[in-house]
């Protein structure tokens, strides 16, 4: 998947748009796909962009009960409409949806919604209604809530957003998921919401709080030196085996911090793309990891705005 592009797989399966004006012959069979329900308010051949008749329809002509991945796009005015709408629909659905995995909300392109338009809610009460999801993704920060929760199955969470609010981070940490492998956040920018700071990141860091994490993403901050120098000697570091570091505003500061750090040898990946690193110091982080089998990703680097330096440094994703 492209940096907040729409998705085109989910939990392995592709993503297929459900039409209901499809033959039902030439749909793939329900758990062959990660199925993506969503309206156009905009379009006016869809009438009222009703979600709720077209999940209807979608769980009338898709054998609900083979369903393992559903991609939860555009649900009406979506900077008005908060996905409290699809989400309570979802879990009433549950009786019938019961071999679900997998759930992503919000997956809209810019052209519908900017990311920090993306009015979410408590995302948690799918996690509640469905004990045996794996995998939970959630773009948009706005209105953002995630209470501590406890869920035994839960391998992979991912939250893209512009401005994560801190008080949705310390939900997922204070959460129990003892399953969680893979835990991918973007943390944003102030100007849209995201006010975490790097104390915050404190439990994540010390490695305590999830015993079977072996990839870890903390994206497209504003903060990314700061976190790149917390990550040099955070313990969470030695249990890893994937390291994402994009999308933010990481320098040659932060970058040295990171390698003057603990060792990163033992990592199948790192991945820095979209940065603002000079050539040389490109180099030296080759040179570092490489040959011991890092597979480095350095590619995209920016330019800061106009002549301000640091001071024009930017996420790749904000509004």
């Amino acid at each position: 998947m492209a940096d907040a592009d729409r998705l085109h797989e989910l939990l392995g399966l592709p993503a297929v748009d459900f039409q209901r004006e499809a033959d039902g012959s030439s749909r793939p069979a329900a758990h062959a796909a990660a199925w993506r329900v969503s309206v156009d308010p905009y379009d006016p051949g869809e009438g009222d962009a009703d979600w709720e008749a077209e999940f209807g329809a979608f769980l009338e002509a898709v054998e609900p009960s083979g369903v393992q991945a559903l991609i939860l796009g555009q649900w009406g005015e979506s900077y008005e409409e908060t996905s409290a709408y699809p989400i309570g629909l979802v879990v009433a659905a549950a009786g019938r949806l019961t071999s679900l995995k997998a759930v992503f909300v919000g997956d809209l392109v810019a052209e519908e919604a900017e990311n920090s338009w993306i009015e979410q809610s408590d995302v948690t009460a799918l996690l509640t209604a469905f004990p045996g999801l794996t995998c939970l993704g959630v773009r948009g920060g706005t209105d953002l809530v995630f209470p501590p929760v406890r869920h035994e199955a839960l391998r992979e969470l991912t939250i893209e957003s512009g401005g994560l609010p801190a008080e949705a981070l310390r939900g997922v940490l204070d959460s129990e998921l003892p399953a969680l492998e893979r835990l991918d956040l973007w943390l944003g920018v102030s100007a849209y919401g995201g006010d975490v700071v790097v104390p915050d990141l404190a439990p994540l860091l010390a490695g305590t709080r999830f015993p079977r994490l072996r990839h870890l993403g903390l994206r497209n901050s504003e903060l990314q030196n700061e976190i790149a120098a917390a990550i040099g000697s955070a313990p969470v570091v030695a249990q890893l085996r994937t390291l994402d570091l994009s999308n933010g505003t990481l320098g040659d500061e932060g970058a040295a911090a990171l390698l003057a750090g603990q060792p990163l040898t033992h990592l199948t990946s790192l991945d820095l793309h979209h940065h603002f690193l000079t050539e040389p110091m490109e180099h030296r982080i080759s040179q570092a990891l490489e040959p011991h089998g890092v597979s480095v990703d350095l590619s995209g680097r920016c330019e800061p705005w106009g002549d301000r330096g640091i001071e024009g440094r930017y996420t790749a994703v904000a509004e």
